[in-house]
């Protein structure tokens, strides 16, 4: 019998809940984490950046290694589902406790810094792998599934909205001039929420989709076809791009409206109205769909984004309205390509199945989850590094140099990114009718030569 394409509403919305809950920390993290440790928690710009860039070597071995656990994980809630349970309260806790801010000397403040951050990337990792692996068995129709990645980043461009519109205002609110306290009881608040929407992801979704009954290998045959899988490794590229572009302007922000504007508070309403517009251009991804094919559509979105990224260094500094213009059409037509990014990884795992004889979901998306760290390590190594570069000192009036810096790492330096971004992805082999014929086919095999041990899902 074939599998039904077509998912609940209740279903959509569920997962697309943990994106949002996984972006109260994620969000927070890339705006407000560089600025949290140099102006607040007192650590040199520049250790941080070197602490960002060593905590990924072991993600080198952490992200694939949970993916291979994931995708050899067998229990009656499916293969990825459980990990969205059992994780959450560790994911809650780590995130608060980076933000703790105990009384500490500089060393003791580095090491606790050091350590927090590391864990929190671990447990990240423990359940955003099996949480995005678990798009790609809930339905094996790719059409459905860019649905689903729609959902999702509705959810995770909503939670950045509310990150952009509620943590300085928190901060000051619930800190009462104190911004150690500020951040410590906003996170503490944004841990609880957290916890509560993976745990409504779980009861939420259900896994359906069954591996081929040819698909059995070994770890060592999964690494080779992986290596041997071009449009993931194009999609890998991509990421890398795309995230030294996101951490690179995302760390610059807060500063770029403190020291260059002069006027830190005009930062979340900025960034809030920048995530609404994103939040928009995710809901409009299925008009773009209907129109042009994926491949297309992240060549061009990704080249317009670059151009007005690139804008903002030439916009005057009292232009602020202008400023506002340029940031809504860039964030609107960046607004679909995280859902099209999922979704091809979704068509990158179907396409690994169909070649290779080997469904390894998990595996595939932690290493690109993988990427994508390793891109946000790069941003954020290089703007620390940049920022003591420049001559940039804590809560002080900078040089001019130091705002020249400023400025370059909001604007020309994230949109040579977003543009190689934009090229890497004319290499992307897979058409439109190409993953046509592979779901087809897929579908066919499983219809025809049912799994004799299928994978046993829970209802939700």
């Amino acid at each position: 019998m074939a599998q039904a394409a077509s998912l609940r509403f209740s279903e959509r919305l569920g997962y697309g809940l943990g994106d949002t809950a996984s972006n109260f920390f994620f969000q927070t993290f890339n705006i407000f984490l560089l600025y949290y440790y140099t102006d607040i928690f007192g650590i040199p710009a520049g250790f941080v950046g070197t602490m960002f860039l060593v905590s990924r070597i072991w993600d080198a071995v952490n992200d694939p290694l949970m993916g291979i656990i994931a995708d050899r994980t067998s229990t009656r809630w499916g293969k990825y589902r459980p990990y969205l349970l059992f994780f959450a309260i560790p994911y809650g806790l780590v995130g608060f406790l980076m933000f703790a801010n105990p009384d500490l000397d500089l060393t003791g403040r580095m090491v606790y810094a050091a350590v927090t951050y590391t864990a929190m990337m671990m447990v990240y990792t423990a359940i955003n792998i099996p949480y995005a692996a678990l798009m790609a068995v809930m339905t094996p129709s790719s059409a459905e599934r860019t649905t689903l990645s729609t959902f999702r980043f509705v959810g995770a461009f909503g939670g950045g909205m509310l990150v952009t519109a509620m943590v300085l205002p928190l901060k000051d609110a619930l800190g009462g001039g104190d911004e150690a306290t500020g951040f410590r009881y906003t996170m503490a608040l944004f841990g609880v929420i957290s916890i509560a929407l993976f745990c409504c992801t779980f009861f939420l979704t259900k896994e359906r989709l069954k591996p081929t009954p040819r698909s059995k290998g070994s770890l060592g045959k999964d690494l080779s076809d992986l290596m041997g899988n071009r449009p993931w490794l194009v999609m890998v590229a991509a990421a890398v791009f795309t995230m030294t572009n996101v951490a690179i302007r995302n760390g610059a922000t807060v500063y770029f409206f403190k020291y260059y504007l002069e006027d830190e508070a005009a930062a979340s309403l900025f960034m809030t109205v920048g995530m609404g517009a994103m939040v928009l251009g995710v809901m409009s991804t299925k008009f773009f769909t209907q129109r042009w094919d994926k491949r297309t559509l992240m060549i061009w979105l990704n080249a317009a984004n670059a151009l007005c990224i690139l804008l903002f260094f030439f916009i005057p500094s009292d232009q602020l309205v202008l400023m506002y213009v340029v940031n809504i059409v860039g964030t609107f037509l960046a607004g679909p390509t995280p859902a099209l990014v999922w979704a091809m990884y979704s068509d990158v795992a179907d396409y690994s199945e169909w070649k290779y004889g080997r469904r390894a979901t998990a595996l595939i998306f932690s290493a690109a989850q993988f990427a994508q760290k390793a891109g946000l390590t790069i941003g954020g190594f290089c703007s620390g590094w940049l920022l003591e570069g420049f001559g940039f000192v804590a809560n002080a009036a900078q040089t001019g140099t130091a705002l020249l810096g400023i400025r370059l790492m909001y604007s020309v330096i994230p949109a040579i990114f977003a543009g190689a971004n934009a090229l890497v992805m004319i290499l992307y082999p897979l058409t439109e009718d190409k993953v046509r014929q592979i779901e087809t086919e897929l579908q066919d095999l499983r219809d025809n030569h049912p799994d004799p041990q299928p994978l046993t899902a829970a209802a939700s």
